[in-house]
């Protein structure tokens, strides 16, 4: 390119710049320049209709205390809930503990095959979201496949990770973290 055609290229930028620059105006209006908004009731909106229940009903349930329903199986657990289990820190391992859990909740199964389980792994809120997923994930295959070996057809068992996404308790001690190390077992009622 010649020198004069640099020049122009130049010329037309800078002038294209000095052109469309910044705003000489204001461009948000101070509080003085806007009108005030007269009050106005809001339009009712209506309420859409609730969805027919389908076939399949999820429900989470909470760690068992007492059954909540009358339903309940010869054994006395409640048919509404199945006990969580808890893992050490960094651990998918079963503990003794939760083994017994593992075994009363194998057996609430078998007892009522109109019952699917989905196993929901949970982590404290130490590591990155991507570990604590992993770690979600193994701990509800772990229980999974101890639950498999107890007699429940793997058909009725299914495994979902939160992670550290969902505690049970928002503090930030070990006394939380405890409780949000966890295997949750959510109820698929057929």
């Amino acid at each position: 390119m010649s020198k004069v055609t640099v020049g122009f290229i130049v010329a037309l930028f800078c002038s294209a710049l000095i052109v469309g620059g910044c705003a000489k105006k204001e461009l948000v209006k101070g509080e003085a320049d806007v009108p005030a908004a007269s009050v106005t009731q809001p339009a009712e909106v209506p309420v859409p209709a609730k969805p027919p229940v389908k076939e399949e009903v999820v429900q989470e349930m909470a760690v068992k205390e007492a059954p909540t329903t009358e339903e309940t199986t010869t054994a006395g657990q409640s048919l509404e809930s199945l006990e969580n289990i808890y893992f050490d820190f960094d651990s998918y391992v079963l503990s003794a503990n939760a083994r017994e859990v593992l075994t009363r909740n194998a057996e609430a199964m078998k007892k009522n095959s109109a019952i699917s389980v989905q196993v929901a792994g949970h982590c404290d809120e130490r590591g990155s979201d991507e570990y604590n997923l992993a770690l979600g994930e193994k701990r509800a295959k772990a229980a999974m496949n101890y639950m498999s070996t107890l007699g429940v057809p793997a058909s009725r068992l299914s495994m979902i990770s939160y992670g550290k996404e969902k505690p049970a308790d928002p503090g930030h001690d070990e006394a939380a973290w405890a409780k949000n190390r966890r295997g949750e077992f959510i109820i698929i009622i057929k």
